[in-house]
């Protein structure tokens, strides 16, 4: 009976992911320049492979925005035969990446770039959803105006409602399911007119079929897609392996990033050869897909299984699904994404880490997911590197015939200066020894330093003689026995 509840959830949660995908599948193909189908089949197709390959059960992938928006100056030069060449060309660059269990990289990545990727993502997915309340015309895009809006705005609103109430009533059903087909069969009895999905694109279509991209396979060809499939791969694994880890945090459960890695890039290999777009994980559908009570991969199986049969079979009825219902959903999603916490911690962290959750915010809203998170991982490095160096101590203590220096803190790059500063030469003894139990030395820097330490020593005919060395620093120090002798 358990497991037949489990599974009947898993189900559920599959089916109600999939109408939240399919809208975000085809704006995204359209943000493109591509045939709707594109975007439908990469999320059919990249969804359900990573759903049964993948190493972390309970995530969604799709084609996403962020890998969409990489690709378009691709297409409009070259065409979509290239953006199929160039998905194959990413996907195989995923699977090396996993292959050579390069997936524990991201643990580089600390936790305010992590807050700051969540927030940001939290709003694009907001915004996202402000299109549906506008139409395009002969003149361009505009706001939907007078009763069209009011409706669009009651029905949006009804949906969120609904999301935040059902859990309080019963939770034998996913929210977002039930608001999504109560409205549809609401806008359908009482033909309201508003927005359908149907108005964003048709979604009719045939299996998609194998075939090779028709593009000349030559050096030309390469050095055409290899940069957009480099830029593909590299922001595809970040928001990959991203969202693993929050989803990782959210289950409480363990996962395999490498084997996930390696699903993604197969994936996306098998959806550029069936002729659909390049994906990733997607944080929206997986946190509807988890708060559905999505937790193996049968959910995501069933949302990529369920894509495929909208198109060959089920167009019509979906094509009916009001658009303010989506919206209100991914409004609920958007809200339950954001780490509002980390507002309310902003005035109690360190100022270097709330200006790291800030600027991964803004960078990722307002550019691109891989460089919010890079110039994230690189301030939070700086700001590392600076407090470390003041950590840098040494107490001093004359004996007979020697002085010693007691060293504590780490030696590196950012403190190398200020180690050379805390000696008084002039005033020490003919011998000169530095403890160096509780020192920690990090790379070249660390040796230079201690090179031009004694130097200094020679210049004034003293002696420098370094003890308490580990095996670590011995180790660092091997190719230096001037130093290690000493």
């Amino acid at each position: 009976m358990t497991k037949l509840s489990s599974s009947y959830r898993e189900v559920l949660a599959g089916l109600t992911t999939s109408f939240a995908l399919v809208p975000e599948s085809l704006a995204f193909a359209l943000v493109a320049h591509l045939n709707p189908l594109m975007g439908l089949y990469g999320a059919a197709i990249i969804c359900g492979l990573t759903a049964v390959l993948g190493g972390r059960p309970g995530m969604i992938s799709g084609a996403a925005g962020s890998m969409a928006v990489v690709i378009i100056a691709l297409v409009v030069s070259h065409g979509p035969q290239y953006l199929l060449a160039t998905v194959v060309l990413g996907g195989l660059l995923m699977m090396l990446f996993g292959l050579l269990r390069l997936a524990s990289l991201i643990r580089m990545v600390p936790h305010p770039v992590m807050l700051g990727f969540v927030n940001g993502l939290a709003i694009i997915i907001a915004m996202a959803q402000l299109d549906h309340f506008k139409i395009r015309d002969a003149g361009g895009l505009h706001w939907l105006q007078g009763s069209a809006l009011l409706l669009m705005l009651g029905l949006t609103a009804t949906t969120m409602l609904i999301v935040y109430l059902i859990p309080k009533i019963t939770r034998r059903l996913p929210p977002a399911l039930i608001a999504i087909v109560g409205l549809a069969v609401v806008c359908s009895a009482f033909q309201l007119p508003t927005r359908q999905l149907g108005d964003l694109a048709h979604i009719a279509g045939n299996l998609p079929r194998l075939h090779w991209p028709q593009v000349p396979w030559d050096l030309a060809t390469l050095r055409i897609i290899t940069p957009y499939a480099v830029l593909m791969a590299v922001v595809g694994l970040l928001e990959t392996l991203l969202t693993l880890r929050v989803t990782q945090e959210i289950t409480a459960t363990g996962s395999q990033p490498n084997r996930e890695c390696i699903a993604l890039g197969a994936a996306n290999i098998s959806s550029g050869l069936l002729g659909g777009m390049g994906g990733c994980a997607m944080i929206g559908q997986t946190m509807i897909n988890l708060g559905s009570g999505g937790r193996g991969r049968l959910s995501g199986l069933v949302c990529g299984v369920m894509i495929m049969l909208y198109i060959v079979a089920l167009s019509p009825l979906i094509e009916k699904i009001p658009l303010a219902a989506l919206a209100g959903v991914m409004f609920v999603v958007a809200q339950q994404t954001f780490a509002w916490a980390s507002l309310r911690q902003l005035g109690r962290i360190p100022l270097s880490d709330a200006v790291v959750i800030i600027a991964v915010t803004a960078i990722t809203v307002w550019t691109d997911l891989a460089i919010a998170v890079v110039c994230g991982v690189i301030l939070s490095a700086l700001s590392f590197a600076w407090q470390q160096a003041g950590h840098l101590h040494a107490r001093r203590e004359e004996a007979a015939g020697h002085t010693d220096y007691h060293l504590g803190g780490l030696l590196f790059f950012a403190s190398a200066d200020g180690f050379l500063a805390l000696f008084e030469l002039d005033r020490d003894a003919a011998v000169i020894r530095l403890d160096c139990q509780h020192l920690q030395l990090v790379g070249q820097s660390a040796t230079a330093a201690l090179e031009t330490l004694q130097q200094r020593c020679l210049e004034r005919g003293k002696r420098l003689q370094l003890v308490g060395l580990d095996a670590g620093q011995r180790h660092l120090l091997r190719h230096h026995p001037e130093l290690v002798g000493a």
